[in-house]
Parts: structure tokens; C-alpha cells; sequence
């Protein structure tokens, strides 16, 4: 494999951009090294202190620029580049995204105090006023940065006509609040503002939003879906607001914070919401039946869980069936769907050579209700130990795999939720029941000592025990572990 060489010209080539330091020499870091001791050296205080000033100093050297820009602009300079606008050569120049390059030309632009067209350079033509004066003087002081500026300007030329005399107020008033607050808060207010002062475009840009409403899915092509979607106001926050419970961080375990990302969770939120959605008899029917997730796979395989095996060389030699998800026409293992069939309607239905059905048998729910409200009433929403009532739809396990010939009874399952159910399956825990209360035995990986966790309703069970010395005992008899009072 020939290595890729790479080389630096170190002449700037027409119309390229230099990039030079804005830092004092004594903050520079060392090349290959930690920062020189200048830094190293100061308090806490000093250290404080001096990031803010380099910010202020950023910001400035910013509102520096923009004045360039906008002469730049004023000259047409972009022209004698050869770029067809101000944007376009600044992107080229900077070397910085476009929609970036268009901010910082509006901004500079709508700060700078415009001069008439025929001035040329090195003319004293008496400049107008700015469109933003104060926004610029803020920007000049360091004590707003551009995104605030961007938030300031959009809200600004977003102003009804008969309400273009409230523009210096309005500005005033989003300037004193960008100083104290970031751009994302800032946003909000001048949002609120614009409901106040223009109701009338603000309903049409909520219809103007939903008519650019947009959901799409599709397959990767490693078979996971992808989905993107805008979602106009009213959508976006039923969907935050029936998310967010469902994605909320689980409780910390022996000091263990929940290990999944935001993304994860998020996602493993959605599939609890999904569930919800399926479960409800809201659904409408299609054939008379409710909307359910239907997967085909043989019976043999479905019991026998065939692995994939292969040989020191790689060579596949026996490999596992798949069931297909109807509805999308991918595959799944049977390990996964031995884990769905759990608590699920099975229709067993004879298929002939040609994968044609020729009988169909009668659907049974493996946990019918009266066991699902006793498997409730013992374990609650999830028995796995210390699993804090999490939201979503319980799942009915099968200790003992009804496709293995275990029983659908309340001494053969224990109610878990999605994630627990999941984390049963994949990493083999072992659960029986002792007394009637579930017993969860991890695997070696987790425990070496494999010592059985107790389970149940989680913090009722927990307290239940806790406090059982506080019940009167029967008459006659002392409390549980407490000796009879000495009454010689």
C-alpha cells in the first residue's frame, strides 16, 4: 500500500485566506508540549479572569472583521474575485460554511453605517445610520457575540410593516437581554415577541410550518431503519413530551449510572412508546385485527436456537434459521424472537413444500389476563431487583420457555420491562422462584460469586421488609427478633 505524502505551500495562493494567531505570544501552546508556565502559573482568579478577557478580545477582533466585510461588500469586491456574491467569496476565502459566511455578511451589513453607492474608496460621503446600531456597539464592546447578533437580526427584519417604528425599542430590548443571556434563551424571548406584536404572521408561520411537515424512513443497509423528520410545533412537542418520560436516565445501580447515551436512550424510548401505541385498543383495525408486529420462523428453529458455527478457518459449518419480520421483510434470530414470543399471540400454522399454509391452528395468548394482573400484584411492573417501576409496557416472561415446554402459569413467569426482559435473555440470568418471590441469579461475568438478588415489587418489597418489626405481633407472642420484656 503506497502511503499518502502530503506537502504545505507556504505562500498564500490569490484570494486565500491567512489565518493568523489572535493569542499573545505568551499564551501560544508549545508545539508537542503543555502550555508554556505564563499559564501554569496563574491563580484560579487570574485563570478565570483571562478566559473571559480572551473572549471579549475574540468577540472584538470579530466586530473588526465584520467592518471589513461590509466595505468589502460596499466595494463589490466578490466581482473582482470573480465570485457572483459577497457570501460565496467569503466561504472561499475563509474557508467556512456558507450558511456561516451569509450570517456574517447580513450581520456585518446590517451593523456598518451604510454609505451611497457612488462613494468609491477613500470618499468622506456622509454615512447613514446603521440598521442595527445598538447591536453593533454591543458587538464593538465584546459583550454580545454573533450568534446573538443572528437572533437579533432575524427577529428585526421578521417585523411587520406597520410595526417597523417599534424597531429601535425592539432591538434595545434584545440587546440588554443578550448580554445576560445565551443565544438559545435570547431566541425565545424575541419568538415571544413576535407573537405579541404579529399575531397574525405568527399563526402563518405555524401553517407555513406545517405544510413543510416531513417524516421519511428507510433501510440501511446494514437493516437498521433510519428516520428523519420536521415536525412543525404542535407535533414536535406531543412527540417531547410523550418521549421524554420514556428516554429519562434509569436509576443509579450500587452507584452505577445508566451506561447508554442520550441517542440510546432516546431511541430505547421510542420502542417503550412504540409498545405503549401497540397495546392500546386506540389502534385502528386492519383485516379486524389490531396493528401487531408479525414474524414467520420455523418451530424447530424457534426451539432449537441453532447458532452459526464455523471452523478455525472461518468456514461456516452449520448455521441458525431466521424468522422474517413481515412487515418489513428483514430477519431476525431466533434467540431475539425467543425473547418477543414471551408474551405474545402464536399462530401455529402448517406450511407446505411450496411455503404455501395448509392448516392454520387457533391463537393463544401466552399470558392471559387473570395471570398478567397476579404476575402485577406480585411483581409489579418489573421484579428484576431494584428496577424502580420503570414506564412503559411489562412484559410477561417465561422462566421455563413455553416453547421448551414450560408451563403458562404465575409459578413459571415473572413480569419484567423491555430493558430487563432484554438483559435477561442476552446475558443468560437465572431465575426461580423461592417462597414465591422471584430469585435472580447472575451470570459469572457480572458476579463471579453468582449470589441469587431477590426481586419482586422493588421498593414496596424492599420497605415491606424493612419495616415488618413495626406490626403488632399477635397477642402473647414478642416482635420478630426482640426479646420478651422482663416483668420480675
Amino acid at each position: 500500500m503506497t502511503p499518502l505524502m502530503t506537502t504545505q505551500d507556504t505562500t498564500p495562493a490569490a484570494g486565500a485566506g491567512v489565518i493568523v494567531s489572535a493569542l499573545p505570544a505568551w499564551d501560544a501552546p508549545t508545539p508537542g508540549g503543555p502550555w508554556t508556565p505564563a499559564v501554569d502559573s496563574l491563580t484560579d482568579a487570574e485563570l478565570t479572569a483571562r478566559i473571559g478577557q480572551v473572549e471579549q478580545q475574540i468577540r472584538q477582533a470579530r466586530m473588526e472583521q465584520l467592518r471589513l466585510i461590509a466595505e468589502a461588500d460596499r466595494r463589490r469586491l466578490h466581482a473582482v474575485q470573480g465570485a457572483r456574491s459577497t457570501q460565496a467569496w467569503l466561504k472561499s476565502l475563509l474557508n467556512i460554511d456558507g450558511q456561516d459566511a451569509t450570517t456574517r455578511v447580513r450581520i456585518a451589513t446590517a451593523t456598518a453605517p451604510a454609505v451611497g453607492d457612488d462613494a468609491g474608496p477613500g470618499t468622506t460621503a456622509e454615512p447613514t445610520t446603521a440598521a442595527l446600531p445598538v447591536t453593533g456597539e454591543a458587538l464593538a464592546e465584546g459583550v454580545i457575540s454573533l450568534e446573538h447578533a443572528r437572533v437579533i437580526s432575524r427577529c428585526l427584519t421578521r417585523l411587520p410593516e406597520h410595526t417597523q417604528h417599534r424597531a429601535a425599542e425592539i432591538e434595545r430590548l434584545l440587546v440588554e437581554n443578550a448580554c445576560r443571556q445565551c443565544p438559545r434563551d435570547l431566541a425565545k424571548l424575541a419568538d415571544r415577541i413576535r407573537y405579541m406584536i404579529d399575531a397574525d404572521g405568527a399563526v402563518a408561520d405555524e401553517q407555513a410550518q406545517f405544510e413543510s411537515r416531513e417524516l421519511h424512513y428507510a433501510t440501511a443497509r446494514d437493516g437498521m431503519l433510519v428516520i428523519k423528520a420536521r415536525l412543525d410545533r404542535e407535533t414536535g412537542a406531543k412527540f417531547v413530551t410523550a418521549l421524554r418520560p420514556l428516554a429519562a436516565p434509569r436509576p443509579e445501580t450500587d452507584g452505577v449510572k445508566d451506561p447508554r447515551t442520550v441517542g440510546q436512550r432516546n431511541a430505547d424510548g421510542l420502542s417503550t412508546l412504540l409498545d405503549l401505541v401497540l397495546d392500546t385498543d386506540g389502534m385502528p383495525r386492519t383485516g379486524g385485527q389490531k396493528p401487531h408486529l408479525t414474524i414467520t420462523i420455523d418451530y424447530t428453529d424457534l426451539k432449537n436456537q441453532l447458532p452459526v458455527s464455523t471452523n478455525n478457518d472461518g468456514e461456516i459449518l452449520a448455521v441458525g434459521s431466521a424468522g422474517m419480520l413481515e412487515s418489513t421483510g428483514q430477519y431476525l434470530s431466533p434467540q431475539t424472537i425467543r425473547r418477543i414470543a414471551c408474551d405474545c399471540d402464536v399462530l401455529p400454522m402448517v406450511m407446505g413444500g411450496d411455503s404455501l399454509p395448509l392448516d392454520v391452528g387457533t391463537s393463544q395468548r401466552t399470558a392471559p389476563t387473570h395471570i398478567r394482573a397476579a404476575l402485577l400484584a406480585r411483581d409489579g411492573v418489573c421484579a428484576f431487583p431494584e428496577c424502580d417501576h420503570p414506564a412503559g409496557t411489562p412484559q410477561a416472561h417465561h422462566i421455563v420457555h413455553w416453547v421448551d415446554g414450560g408451563p403458562t402459569s404465575v409459578e413459571n413467569m415473572v413480569m419484567l420491562c423491555a430493558h430487563h426482559h432484554r438483559t435477561i435473555h442476552n446475558h443468560h440470568w437465572n431465575i426461580e422462584l423461592q417462597r414465591g418471590r422471584p430469585m435472580f441469579t447472575p451470570p459469572t461475568n457480572i458476579d463471579p460469586t453468582r449470589t441469587p438478588r431477590p426481586g419482586g415489587k422493588a421498593q414496596p418489597a424492599t420497605h415491606r421488609h424493612a419495616l415488618g418489626f413495626l406490626k403488632p405481633p399477635p397477642e402473647g407472642r414478642p416482635p420478630a427478633g426482640r426479646p420478651l420484656a422482663n416483668t420480675r
